[in-house]
């Protein structure tokens, strides 16, 4: 009989959670379990069962129950897109995002090949002034010069993007950009299709019937706490991507509608409190044509890998935090309903509503400042639908990070069920392997299942586990980087080395 041992000398909770589970006679099902999320920092502890059987003889062809696993739970991976929360599953969707951009660009994934010869731009879009900030100008010929304060800041000085003046900043506009940025975007789309109407001189309904506009994009976050969109677009004829567009439809016409509809765009916001605000797009703004060949500035590798870089990220990158900020015992409302049916303080924040109080955060002034702002103006009546105060964490900004017109290619949906129809492949592969019954193609299976969400996160000892596989994922990356190692289709290697502020060149790290 085996001696149960004796772990107090153990210092280290996980190193003593760890040598617990190595002595069950499970472990290598854990550590199976572990190495199978790739190491996700925060996998999804789930508790339930799954049961298939066939619809005619109603026989068990196989079932699943996470009471059989050693701790009893499932884990699954978290799905995080961010690189800030979970490295592993952002890579998982950079990857993805790479291929619905290429496919939209190449063809692929159900998306005609011809795709590659229709006119195609890089459209950069960028937020309007608030205020003169901190930067590192050039000259026409690209030669630095000094910024405003009189200084040449280093790249990575971090006083770039605050403002000269923070007294006389707008921050209340700047934040009420970011907040309306998505309907911006969206109003920008109807523009450009209006304005290509009228360069082309024919009606909208005339352009609709011989020509559709499919785009893609995604937003970043500027160093001065706004966003701005990087979009790629493209002209197909009126079934797609499937037909040619119409020989009228060129680069240069494209590019006269984008500077037309970014002039025009508008939306205006009525306040009482803060004035009216006219929300527009800023005079600076790039529209660069995809080359078709693969020899130009501008290839369809390089783009897809440079929107799939920051298709993971946040805004962290504004220097601000990466978790919302309000309280959730009461919501954000600093109150919470007692026994009796009246309000009570919230316990948990003090009646401020903010999980962690703003003066508290590990944020410079600048970001502190629109987190700020963006907590008060989100609890005036005029603005209480955009709920500023739940996104204050993002600076106000509460659109989607990438998005894409219905046509443009293949779907995130989709390439999960292709993924997933590959492991399912595989594991048959592996059953008949094993000499293990397969399904039979002619028989009917009808799956149950119930499932119950139970936490997030590892054990102590799982962590050290997941720490190891992060740790040999990594090597591994940096050995095929170096040569040591066949490579793949360096698809994490591109968008891993797509540096920020270029379009999209690559460069080793």
């Amino acid at each position: 009989m085996r001696r149960p041992l004796d772990l107090r000398h153990v210092i280290s909770p996980g190193l003593r959670d760890l040598v617990e589970l190595a002595n069950t006679d499970d472990f290598d099902r854990v550590t199976e379990q572990v190495r199978d999320l790739r190491g996700c920092t925060s996998p999804v502890n789930l508790h339930g069962w799954t049961v298939t059987t066939d619809q005619t003889t109603k026989q068990v062809v196989r079932s699943y129950r996470s009471e059989d696993e050693p701790s009893g739970r499932l884990l699954t991976t978290c799905g995080n897109r961010r690189a800030s929360r979970c490295p592993a599953c952002s890579r998982l969707y950079a990857a993805d995002t790479y291929h619905l951009i290429k496919a939209g660009l190449s063809g692929g994934k159900n998306v005609a090949e011809a795709v590659r010869d229709h006119p195609r731009a890089f459209v950069t879009l960028t937020a309007p002034s608030f205020g003169p900030v901190h930067n590192r100008p050039t000259t026409n010929a690209g030669k630095p010069r000094p910024c405003p304060c009189g200084e040449n800041h280093p790249q990575d000085a971090p006083e770039l993007g605050t403002p000269l003046r923070p007294a006389s900043y707008d921050y209340t506009g700047a934040v009420l950009w970011n907040a309306h940025a998505g309907a911006l975007w969206a109003r920008f789309t109807t523009y450009l299709r209006r304005a290509l109407a009228e360069h082309l001189g024919m009606t909208q309904k005339a352009l609709k019937t011989a020509l559709r506009v499919s785009f893609a994009k995604v937003a970043e976050y500027q160093q001065r706490g706004l966003v701005h969109f990087h979009a790629v677009v493209r002209f197909d004829g009126p079934e797609g991507h499937t037909t040619s567009p119409p020989p009228w439809a060129t680069f240069d016409a494209l590019r006269v509608a984008v500077g037309l509809a970014v002039e025009r765009a508008r939306l205006t916001v009525e306040s009482n409190a803060v004035g009216d605000r006219v929300i527009r797009w800023g005079d600076r703004f790039k529209v660069d044509q995809i080359s078709a060949l693969g020899d130009g500035e501008l290839t369809d590798a390089k783009v897809a890998g440079y929107v799939a870089k920051y298709a993971t990220k946040n805004a962290e990158g504004a220097g601000t935090v990466d978790r919302t900020l309000v309280c959730r015992p009461c919501a954000g409302r600093g109150h919470v309903r007692g026994p009796d049916g009246f309000r009570d303080l919230c316990a948990d924040c003090d009646g401020t509503g903010q999980a962690e109080p703003l003066t508290d955060l590990p944020v410079q002034q600048h970001a502190r400042q629109m987190i700020r702002t963006a907590w008060a103006l989100g609890y005036l009546p005029e603005f209480a639908d955009l709920k500023l105060w739940k996104w204050a964490h993002m600076l106000g900004f509460r659109g989607h990070f990438s998005s894409k017109s219905r046509a443009y290619s293949t779907t995130l949906g989709a390439l999960r069920d292709v993924r997933r129809a590959w492991r399912t492949a595989q594991a048959e592969a592996a059953r008949i392997r094993a000499g293990l019954p397969v399904d039979d193609e002619n028989t009917t299976l009808v799956t149950a299942s119930s499932w119950t969400y139970l936490s997030s996160g590892y054990r102590p000892g799982e962590e050290l586990l997941a720490a190891q596989v992060r740790h040999d994922i990594a090597h591994t990356q940096r050995a095929k980087q170096e040569g040591l190692l066949p490579a793949d289709d360096g698809l994490a290697c591109r968008i891993a080395r797509t540096r920020p502020g270029t379009e999209g060149e690559p460069t080793r790290a």
